[in-house]
């Protein structure tokens, strides 16, 4: 957990195997320039010594946003306000990682202006907008927005960044059966098609980067209901390491439930994925750590880095208390006090709220 790691290709060093996970927390500005309460909240963790310290996704076409507060990575305008990011967490020891993605069908008309688009025409729920399927032209000029972003963050002076391709969000969205029925070269029924978008992107990021930034890539084993299936997924995280991937990202939720693909499955979802990848492609895993046992567990099973959302919201030295035998973090519900203690701006603990049970107004529980 605390040793250090080398990636091979860059020969950066994180000083540790813990990863803060990208997080959604609506805490910049309406233009994508970073705000003061973001770059304190994220300079924090770096404090409190994790490793690897991921911005929340950062949209690489300006109708490319998921939501209010979203930092951005599309404009030149951003550029003083990531390099000032990437300066506050190198200057704690901490790799800074942006994650960049386009939100696709989960781009909402009254963010961008425009109506969402996506691998085809469809709706994630009853309550979504309409999405019309993407022109060619739009998923190349795409895929040159991920690599003029990456460019940028390489630019701004941080370690590398994260392509996010899980969660639903656009890169995710292509890779599902279900939301990308295309007839062309960029969807159908062949998984070589369905991770064009994902794979090309890839590509190009590590063409315009230099060899010292490092390009990892976050996936989901498996959405359902998108067709998001958990064998192609071990297929495409293969495919991510040979054609140039830093790291393959997986984000399990729960590292310790099986799929529902596979519900009786006992092999641990981290082993299986550390066997579908190379052997020099360090896997990270997020999925509910909280205490230093579980780490633990996921890096036995597997695991190169393990990285934190809810546990690095409310512990942000996590990493030098773990160090402590017996170290206990604490968990929600987290009062607002508390939470600003930690650097969460009034925005982030208000969308905090929206997840059951994290935040109470009462008093804070004993022990």
């Amino acid at each position: 957990m605390f040793d250090p790691w080398t990636f091979e290709r860059s020969q950066r060093v994180s000083s540790n195997r813990l990863a803060v996970a990208a997080m959604t927390n609506m805490q910049s500005h309406d233009d994508g320039t970073l705000s003061d309460e973001e770059l304190r909240w994220l300079a924090r963790r770096a404090q409190g010594g994790f490793g690897i310290v991921t911005t929340c996704a950062a949209h690489v076409r300006a109708d490319g946003q998921g939501w209010d507060g979203e930092l951005g990575a599309f404009d030149d305008a951003q550029l003083p306000g990531l390099t000032q990011l990437a300066d506050a967490l190198a200057a704690h020891g901490a790799l800074g990682m942006v994650q960049l993605f386009h939100g696709g069908a989960r781009a909402p008309s009254r963010l961008t202006g425009q109506q969402p688009w996506s691998a085809s025409a469809f709706q994630l729920r009853p309550s979504s907008e309409a999405t019309r399927a993407a022109t060619e032209a739009e998923i190349l000029e795409t895929i040159e927005a991920f690599a003029a972003a990456a460019a940028r963050c390489e630019a701004a002076g941080f370690a590398g960044v994260e392509l996010h391709g899980a969660h639903g969000y656009l890169l995710c969205q292509f890779l599902g059966r279900l939301t990308n029925p295309r007839s062309d070269r960029w969807g159908g029924p062949r998984l070589q098609d369905r991770a064009r978008l994902l794979l090309e992107t890839l590509r190009a990021v590590r063409e315009r980067c230099s060899e010292r930034f490092i390009v990892g890539v976050r996936i989901s084993p498996e959405i359902q209901d998108m067709g998001v299936d958990v064998d192609e997924s071990q297929r495409l995280a293969r495919w991510l390491a040979e054609q140039g991937a830093d790291f393959v990202h997986v984000s399990l939720w729960d590292a310790w439930q099986p799929t529902r693909k596979y519900p009786d499955q006992t092999t641990p979802l981290t082993t299986t994925f550390r066997e579908a990848l190379p052997q020099g492609c360090p896997l990270m895993v997020a999925g509910g750590v909280w205490t230093p046992a579980q780490a633990r567990e996921l890096f036995a099973q597997g695991a190169d880095f393990v990285a934190m959302a809810r546990a690095a919201i409310g512990n942000p030295d996590w990493p030098k208390l773990a160090r402590s035998e017996g170290y206990t973090p604490m968990r929600p519900p987290f009062t607002p006090s508390a939470l600003a203690e930690a650097e969460l701006s009034p925005a982030f603990i208000a969308y905090m709220r929206r997840w059951a049970g994290f935040v109470t107004d009462g008093a804070p529980p004993k022990g």
